[in-house]
């Protein structure tokens, strides 16, 4: 069913995301393939192949407690039974030098179930604003 998997990868993105947020690199590994691409600002880029790139972030940028983040306009796109791309685009609020600053980031993220279970394969994320 489109409808379920749909819901259940929205579901799973936004804990990606939560976890991004918190600085759960557990969490943010059990969602993601091992094999993980990505294109992304920090790359310069540069395609990176691997989770050792992010975990760098994960291991050196405090998490903050006070953002909030939101999806905003998701889109899940289901490519068969077993691939899905999802594409939104995420908010994040702050209060930066006691101002509210919230920042957008267009995302595309693609998920891949192996043995039963969603993984997350591959992202794309633009330059916040």
């Amino acid at each position: 069913m489109a409808g379920d998997a749909e819901r259940e990868l929205l579901d799973l993105t936004r804990a990606l995301l939560e976890a991004i947020t918190r600085g759960d690199w557990d969490a943010y590994a059990a969602c993601c393939d091992e094999s993980l691409s990505a294109f992304e600002p920090e790359a310069r880029g540069q395609r990176v192949d691997g989770l050792a790139f992010h975990r760098f972030y994960f291991e050196r940028v405090p998490a903050d407690p006070t953002a909030h983040v939101t999806l905003a306009s998701p889109h899940v796109r289901m490519l068969g039974d077993d691939a899905a791309i999802v594409s939104y685009v995420r908010l994040v609020q702050r209060v930066v030098d006691g101002a509210p600053h919230t920042a957008a980031f267009e995302e595309t993220r693609v998920w891949r179930r192996t043995r039963g279970a969603w993984k997350h394969v591959h992202f794309h994320r633009s330059i916040g604003g």
